[in-house]
């Protein structure tokens, strides 16, 4: 059976680009355009991946999502792979590194991120 994945991102071409790449290599896809309904498929749909951007409706949305993920006893299990632009759009000067209270993420990718990066970093969070 496939592995689906909960696509959560606001940018219709990213979705877009995204699903397409995931159907070509056998995955289900979802996908929702911010994190309250991102949360909302969550448990309709019960991914065994989410793909979650940060800057939706808020600046922050993702990071928020993350956490309300992570404390949801039916959504808590689900690996996250946090794909963001953020700290580009930002100019922060750091990145982000998953951790278990404040980013409780697999792992971080920066947008744009390319498909073996990403195919890959999915790979191991569903292992």
């Amino acid at each position: 059976m496939a592995k689906k994945i909960l696509i959560i991102d606001d940018d219709p071409d990213f979705v877009d680009a995204i699903t397409n790449l995931l159907d070509a290599k056998g995955y289900e896809v979802a996908s929702a355009s911010n994190g309250k309904d991102g949360i909302q498929k969550a448990r309709q749909e019960g991914p065994d991946l989410i793909l979650l951007d940060v800057m939706m409706t808020t600046r922050s949305e993702g990071f928020d999502v993350a956490r309300e993920l992570k404390a949801d006893p039916q959504l808590m299990s689900i690996p996250v792979v946090l794909v963001t632009g953020v700290r580009k759009e930002m100019n922060l000067p750091f990145g982000f590194e998953p951790d278990s209270q404040w980013l409780p993420v697999k792992a971080v990718l920066e947008k744009p991120v390319k498909p073996e990066v990403l195919l890959k970093t999915i790979e191991e969070g569903l292992a």
